[in-house]
């Protein structure tokens, strides 16, 4: 497992599963096309890109260049890397017949042709040390200020998300995600704080 200091946005769930084998880094899905239509989540793109860097990390496809041309122009240049695999024919295992193009996907690469691509792309590999440090929240947190497996966590996280111009429909993992990427604990707790006295009120 090798650790990247940016994250990593691809098109759909079977690329995550393929890469989180391989890095460990923030990785967010397009959904496909989804993200074009889905304000809240580019939103959030943007948000991480500025904050740690974003590597863009679509199929070699058509549809994975239309993705790609598309967050290329709603967001900063300076924040975003671009990560390219190369054209291979063939199918992932999963599928009964090869896509529209014949090409393998991201989630058909070996790790060996993932980590080249990314190394291409500009990416920054990090250490345990370094990397650990920057770890901020944690599910106990998330626990402890009533995000998460208790009574009413639901109704408060979703409060918290459209506090925060997040994707509703996130999960509590992929929150956290974003909350390590983007906030200090103290901040979270301010937030939370401020959320449960307007409810009060």
């Amino acid at each position: 497992m090798v650790r990247i200091r940016q994250a990593i946005v691809v098109e759909g769930r079977y690329d995550k599963n393929t890469l989180s084998q391989i890095v460990d880094a923030p990785i967010f899905q397009t959904n496909g096309f989804g993200i074009l239509k889905d304000k809240a989540q580019l939103d959030l793109l943007r948000r991480v890109a500025s904050t740690r860097g974003l590597i863009v990390f679509t199929d070699s496809d058509g549809a994975g260049f239309v993705i790609r041309n598309y967050l290329k122009g709603a967001i900063a240049p300076q924040y975003l890397l671009h990560a390219y695999i190369p054209d291979i024919a063939g199918k992932e295992k999963r599928k009964s017949a090869p896509g529209k193009e014949g090409k393998l996907g991201v989630e058909g690469m070996t790790p060996e042709v993932i980590l080249e691509c990314l190394r291409r792309a500009g990416a920054v590999f990090e250490n345990e040390e370094v990397q650990a440090a920057a770890h901020r929240i944690t599910k106990q947190d998330l626990v402890e200020l009533g995000l998460s497996g208790g009574a009413g966590s639901s109704a408060k996280r979703k409060a918290l998300l459209k506090k925060l111009d997040f994707p509703e429909h996130m999960s509590a993992n992929a929150l956290l995600q974003a909350l390590d990427l983007l906030y200090d604990l103290e901040t979270l707790e301010q937030m939370v704080y401020e959320l449960t006295s307007a409810d009060g009120e």
